[in-house]
C-alpha cells in the first residue's frame, strides 16, 4: 500500500512537470495562409457607384475568357460624365418595370444595373439582342453559365449573369475608345 502512495505521488509530480513544460513552451506559429488564387483579392460584396443616372446608352454586351476569370463587358456610347452602375449577387434577377423573375442557369445570380437606357434620346433602340435569354454564348466558360437581358426601363438597363457559384467578382469602368465607356464585370474561376 505504501508503494502505491509513492507511485501515486510520483505520477502527480510527473503530470505537474509536463504541464509546466507546456505552459513555458513557445506558442506555435500561426498557420500560413495560402496565396490568393491568381493574386485575386476581390470579394463577393456589391460593387457600385453613387446613385443617379449617366449620359449615354447601352450599345452592346460581350464577353471573354481569361486565365483566372470570365469577363463581361457592357459597351456604353456617349458616356460623357462617366457611368453609374450597381453590380451584386442577388437571390433572383428581376425584369425592369414588371418585376418578373429572370431564370438563369448556375448556382448564383449576379444582377448588373447600368444607369443608361438601351435607347437614345429619340427613343430609337440602341441595343437589341437577337435572343434576350442568351446575350452571349457561354459554352466553354469556367464560371459563366448564362447572360440574359432583364430589360431597359426608365433610364436604366439590367443584365442577369448566371454563374457556377458565388465567387469573387469585381466591376469597374474603362474609358474609350472615343466617347465610349465600358462597364467591366469579372468573376473569378475559384476562391
Amino acid at each position: 500500500m505504501r508503494a502505491n502512495r509513492l507511485v501515486g505521488r510520483a505520477g502527480i509530480g510527473a503530470v505537474a512537470a509536463a504541464g509546466a513544460l507546456l505552459l513555458s513552451a513557445p506558442a506555435a506559429a500561426p498557420a500560413a495562409t495560402a496565396a490568393p488564387y491568381c493574386g485575386i483579392t476581390w470579394g463577393s460584396t456589391a460593387e457600385y457607384t453613387s446613385s443617379g443616372y449617366s449620359s449615354g446608352h447601352l450599345e452592346n454586351v460581350r464577353s471573354g475568357r481569361h486565365t483566372c476569370f470570365d469577363r463581361l463587358v457592357l459597351d456604353i456610347d456617349d458616356a460623357r460624365h462617366g457611368v453609374k452602375y450597381d453590380v451584386r449577387y442577388v437571390g433572383t434577377v428581376r425584369e425592369d418595370g414588371s418585376g418578373t423573375a429572370v431564370p438563369l442557369r448556375g448556382a448564383a445570380d449576379v444582377r448588373i444595373i447600368v444607369r443608361v437606357p438601351s435607347y437614345d434620346s429619340s427613343g430609337r433602340v440602341t441595343y437589341r439582342p437577337a435572343n434576350r435569354r442568351e446575350l452571349v454564348n457561354t459554352s466553354g466558360y469556367s464560371t459563366f453559365r448564362q447572360v440574359a437581358s432583364a430589360g431597359s426601363f426608365e433610364g436604366q438597363s439590367t443584365v442577369g449573369l448566371g454563374v457556377r457559384a458565388r465567387l469573387p467578382m469585381r466591376a469597374f469602368t474603362l474609358a474609350g475608345p472615343g466617347d465610349h465607356t465600358r462597364l467591366v464585370v469579372d468573376v473569378a474561376h475559384r476562391w
